[in-house]
């Protein structure tokens, strides 16, 4: 009894040796530190870049804001009402006229106050003349930016409204009448809203102006605190303009180690644009990395342990193998019948999608003629217009030719004929234009005819480019281009782009001109459309090819004239390119492969 109890004893495998283990670890753990530094090196150049884009996307998003309202000064000094209030400063009939102007403008711009100023300072009309805390009455001659503006610059300034109390930057310019300054008009920006933008994150965002005072953070506590100790000219400058609340601003309860900060200047405004980030962020993934290295080293001493291990159940481990082979070997067949399955069903599914393919090319067909149809509405008041006069012409040519005859005049009569064929010719000429537009064209591109598509365009819109007294410059060369193009697809992107043009025009005061011109480029030709309108906004210039967006009412369009114009260019293998001018008013180019000149004998269209 005792051998038999003492036999599997001598049996028993060894222990691991866990004072050899435990040497081992004490050796590894001096390997945490390079892991703390990698770690820390990394998520620091992580944070960093993440704070660097965020930055960069806010300070794109401040500035864009100060300069939609940058040049709205200089544009709305030369409204003759608001001109009309200068020199009548004790009409209150005008004076009222300014202050509703000034109003109206308000809502359609966003600005948060536009005011007229004398040479004096004093404020003539505002847009909040209704409102309790109204400039109307009020002087700001000590402000930079009236000083700035009466010397002839741009003035620019940020500040506490004295009157409203309400943060804002400034942009003023001159009104000039010849050599003389008549007065100042100011436009205030709220910017209260790019605070709001920032959200709720830990990161910190914090705007400073030249003389290191907080003015835009998202910590509310630290709004006109200084950063930095202010010199006495900063300090008298202060006093005389006063930018704050107070003329003393307390220091920032700021500590520099717990914060990662990161700031960009801005030369434009001088201010420095900063954001911070608490170390916390970076804390804690390197602590969760010294907890993973820690982690692992654990998983590698219980790795080395287990290996003693392995030897006793190696053979368990052959037998197991071949039964998880032979399972594995099912489960193979059984996932193959699976992926047959499925490989039908992707077949079907392939099939569907190739149907509901051609269905939308057919529904792009169809919208691309009703954008024509749409159009040729529009067009319909010019067409009958442009109809009505030959017809009148050609009833009274008639009625004397009748007349003439019964008194034996046959040589005048034939004169009035031959008129009457004249009339009927010039018809026949506007709906040739009209049926030449109404036509469903091909898909394939074909040799086209640049000017005659581009005479056709312009005979079309002729009659509302007189009722807008729209100057059009054409240049042009003499010889035909040649493009690749539908003759239909091509005429409905140069209706839609002209109209478009036309309808911007008619926002603005004369003058209005439309230019034409065309460069060649390689194997390429840019047919250049420009105006003198407003041009396109930032948002405009983002979304204008999307379909459905607009910056017109619901009963003046639906948005689908760009995008359409856009698929139209790219199935013809062409580009549409929308900028602005640097002189002002929108730039459209049309980038159109070049054809071999000649006939298109084979025809590109149908009805």
């Amino acid at each position: 009894m005792d051998q038999t109890s003492h036999t599997p004893a001598t049996r028993t495998p060894h222990r691991p040796r866990w004072r050899s283990l435990a040497l081992l670890a004490l050796l590894l753990v001096p390997l945490l530190w390079p892991v703390q530094h990698l770690a820390e090196r990394y998520y620091r150049g992580v944070l960093i870049e993440q704070n660097r884009q965020t930055l960069d996307l806010y300070i794109a998003n401040l500035l864009g804001t100060l300069r939609r309202f940058e040049v709205l000064p200089q544009i709305l000094g030369d409204l003759p009402d608001l001109r009309s209030a200068m020199h009548a400063p004790t009409d209150t009939a005008i004076l009222q006229q300014a202050n509703q102007l000034l109003a109206q403008i308000r809502e359609q711009t966003g600005a948060d106050v536009i005011y007229l100023l004398n040479p004096k300072g004093h404020t003539l009309a505002a847009s909040n003349w209704d409102q309790p805390d109204t400039f109307v009455g009020g002087n700001f001659d000590f402000r930079p930016y009236f000083r700035e503006a009466l010397s002839g610059q741009l003035g620019q300034f940020f500040g506490l409204g004295t009157t409203s109390g309400k943060r804002g930057y400034y942009f003023a310019y001159a009104m000039h009448e010849q050599e003389r300054k008549i007065g100042v008009l100011v436009v205030k920006v709220d910017l209260d809203h790019t605070e709001t933008l920032w959200g709720n994150t830990p990161e910190q965002l914090m705007v400073t102006d030249s003389n290191g005072v907080v003015i835009l953070t998202s910590r509310p506590e630290w709004r006109f605190h200084a950063t930095r100790p202010l010199s006495d000219e900063e300090r008298a400058n202060i006093a005389a303009n006063q930018p704050y609340p107070t003329l003393s601003p307390r220091p920032l309860p700021f500590d520099p180690g717990a914060w990662l900060v990161q700031s960009s200047h801005l030369p434009e405004t001088e201010w420095t644009v900063s954001i911070m980030a608490p170390r916390l962020l970076l804390d804690r993934p390197v602590r969760t990395a010294l907890a993973v290295g820690g982690a692992t080293l654990l998983v590698l001493l219980l790795l080395f342990s287990l290996l003693i291990l392995r030897r006793r159940h190696y053979l368990e481990r052959i037998a197991l193998d071949a039964r998880a082979r032979a399972e594995l070997e099912q489960r193979v067949l059984e996932r193959t019948l699976d992926l047959e399955q499925l490989n039908d069903r992707l077949k079907q599914e392939v099939l569907e999608r190739e149907q509901a393919q051609q269905g939308l090319v057919r529904a792009q067909d169809e919208l691309v003629q009703a954008g024509k149809l749409s159009a040729l509405g529009t067009m319909s008041a010019s067409i009958s217009h442009e109809l009505n006069q030959p017809l009148a012409a050609i009833r009274s040519y008639a009625e004397n030719a009748a007349t003439l005859l019964d008194h034996q005049r046959t040589g005048d009569a034939r004169t009035n004929l031959g008129l009457i064929s004249e009339l009927t010719g010039r018809m026949a000429s506007i709906i040739a234009h009209l049926r030449a537009f109404a036509r469903r064209d091909r898909h394939a591109p074909a040799r086209v005819a640049l000017q005659p598509a581009l005479d056709d365009t312009m005979a079309l819109l002729a009659k509302r480019r007189r009722e807008l007294d729209v100057e059009l410059s054409r240049d042009l060369p003499e010889a035909t281009i040649w493009v690749q193009a539908g003759e239909t697809r091509l005429r409905q992107v140069l209706g839609n782009l002209l109209a478009n043009a036309l309808d911007a025009l008619s926002e603005k005061a004369p003058p209005r001109r439309i230019w034409i011109s065309t460069e060649q480029h390689g194997e390429y030709i840019h047919l250049l459309l420009r105006d003198n309108g407003p041009g396109f906004s930032d948002d405009a210039l983002e979304h204008a090819r999307e379909p459905f967006f607009t910056t017109k009412t619901s009963a003046q369009g639906l948005g689908l004239g760009l995008s359409i114009c856009d698929t139209l260019m790219r199935a013809l293998g062409g580009e549409l390119l929308l900028a602005n001018h640097p002189d002002g008013g929108a730039l459209l180019t049309l980038r159109l492969r070049l054809a071999s000149p000649g006939v298109n004998l084979q025809p590109t269209e149908d009805f």
